[in-house]
C-alpha cells in the first residue's frame, strides 16, 4: 500500500486547490451571510469546473466523466472541502446509481448530466425514516403503464437546483427470514412532474446557502420506462453509492480540518499576548499538536479505505471506521480552533466560526456516528453468530 502520489495525482491536487482558492473561497462569506447562491454565480462555478475538466470527476470515462479512481477522488474532495457545500456542490459529482440508467434513460437522463446540462438529486430520506433507511412509506403503484407515487420526503439536498430526482419507493413486499420486508424501487422522476411539489425546508446552521427540501407526491404519475434499475431491486443500485458517500465524507472532514488547522497555526504564530506569541504555551502549543494528530489519522484513514474501495476489498465497516473517526475529528479539531482564536473564533469576519458550524452536520448525514458504530460492531461480532 503506497499513498505516494503520482505526477498525475500532484497536478490534478494543485489544480483544485487553484480553483478553490480562486472561484470559491472569495464568494464564501457573501454566500453564507446570504444563505444563497446566485444563478449566475452557480453556472459561474459550473462553466469553470467543466472548463478544467473537473465536472463529473466520479462518473466513467466511458460516458464523457472523469473517470477517476476512489482513491484520487478523495484527494478531490479533500480540497473542494476547503469551502463550504454551497459553493462546491456546483463542481458536480452525480449519482453514480445512474449507471444503472438504460435505453432511453441514457441519452435523457444519464449524459445530460455528465455534462452539466442537468442536475440530479438523491431522494431517499423520510421524515420517519432517517436512519432506518428500509423504514420509507412513500409507495408506488403500477397503473397500467404508470407507477402512482403517493408520500413525502425530506432534507433532500439541493432539490431546489436539481431538475430531477432519483425518488426511492415501496413497490411491493417479500418475506425473508419470516419478516416482510419492503420491496423498494428507484425511480426518475422530473422536478416539474404533475403531482409533485417541492418545498424549501427549514433553515439549517450548517452550510448556509445549501438547502434541504421536503418532496410532497400528491398521485404523481411516473411512466414504469422511469424505473431506475430493476423493480423491487432499488436498494441494489443504491448501496454502493450510499457506502462510496461515506468514504468521500471522510474526505470532506478531513479537507475542512486541515483548513481549521492551517489557519490556527497560522493565527498562534502571529498572535501575540504576555509578549509573545501564543503558540509558544504549552496550553496552546499542544492543543496544535493534538489537532495535527488527528488529522493526520484521520487523512491514513481515509485514504486507506478508498485505496481498499479500489481494489474491491472495502467492506461496510470500514467505510463506517473512516466515517466516524474522520467527521469525530473534525468535530474536535473545528472546535479546538475556536478555542485558540477565542472570541475571534465565534465571529463572522473570519472563516473559523463557519468552518465549526459546517462540522456539526457530518456527525449526522450519511449515517449519524451511532449508526457507523453499529455497522462496525455488527461487521465484528457477524462471524461469532451475533
Amino acid at each position: 500500500m503506497n499513498f505516494s502520489l503520482s505526477n498525475e495525482q500532484e497536478m490534478l491536487v494543485d489544480t483544485v486547490k487553484a480553483f478553490v482558492e480562486k472561484e470559491l473561497i472569495p464568494y464564501e462569506a457573501e454566500v453564507d451571510a446570504a444563505d444563497a447562491v446566485s444563478p449566475e454565480l452557480a453556472a459561474q462555478i459550473r462553466n469553470k469546473a467543466i472548463e478544467l475538466g473537473l465536472y463529473a470527476f466520479n462518473m466513467p470515462e466511458s460516458v464523457g466523466g472523469g473517470g477517476l479512481d476512489y482513491f484520487t477522488q478523495s484527494l478531490i474532495e479533500r480540497e473542494l472541502a476547503k469551502v463550504g457545500w454551497a459553493l462546491h456542490v456546483f463542481v458536480a459529482r452525480p449519482s453514480k446509481i445512474l449507471m444503472a440508467c438504460k435505453g432511453d434513460q441514457i441519452e435523457e437522463y444519464l449524459l445530460p448530466t455528465i455534462r452539466g446540462e442537468k442536475i440530479d438529486c438523491f431522494a431517499l430520506t423520510e421524515p420517519d425514516a432517517g436512519s432506518d433507511a428500509a423504514g420509507i412509506r412513500t409507495k408506488a403503484v403500477l397503473d397500467g403503464d404508470d407507477y402512482v407515487i403517493n408520500g413525502s420526503k425530506h432534507f433532500i439536498s439541493h432539490a431546489g437546483h436539481a431538475d430531477y430526482s432519483i425518488v426511492f419507493a415501496v413497490t411491493g413486499s417479500e418475506e425473508k427470514n419470516g419478516r416482510s420486508r419492503n420491496q423498494v424501487t428507484a425511480f426518475l422522476v422530473d422536478n416539474d412532474s404533475e403531482g409533485l411539489v417541492i418545498r424549501r425546508g427549514p433553515k439549517c446552521v450548517s452550510n448556509r446557502g445549501y438547502h434541504t427540501y421536503e418532496l410532497f407526491f400528491d398521485n404523481c404519475r411516473v411512466p414504469a420506462s422511469k424505473v431506475l434499475g430493476e423493480v423491487g431491486k432499488g436498494w441494489a443500485v443504491a448501496n454502493d453509492w450510499l457506502v462510496a458517500g461515506r468514504v468521500m465524507v471522510a474526505a470532506n472532514c478531513v479537507g475542512q480540518a486541515q483548513r481549521a488547522m492551517n489557519l490556527s497555526v497560522e493565527w498562534c504564530a502571529n498572535r501575540k499576548q504576555f509578549g509573545q506569541a501564543i503558540g509558544k504555551n504549552q496550553g496552546v502549543s499542544f492543543k496544535l499538536a493534538n489537532m495535527a494528530t488527528q488529522i493526520q489519522a484521520a487523512d491514513i484513514l481515509t485514504l486507506q479505505t478508498a485505496w481498499k474501495m479500489d481494489q474491491g476489498t472495502m467492506s461496510d465497516g470500514d467505510a463506517g471506521m473512516a466515517k466516524l473517526f474522520a467527521s469525530e475529528a473534525l468535530a474536535q479539531v473545528s472546535d479546538d480552533s475556536v478555542q485558540l482564536f477565542g472570541g475571534m473564533g465565534l465571529m463572522d469576519e473570519l472563516p473559523i466560526e463557519r468552518i465549526w458550524r459546517n462540522a456539526r452536520i457530518e456527525r449526522i448525514w450519511e449515517g449519524t456516528s451511532e449508526i457507523q458504530q453499529h455497522i462496525i460492531s455488527r461487521e465484528l461480532l457477524r462471524p461469532f453468530g451475533c
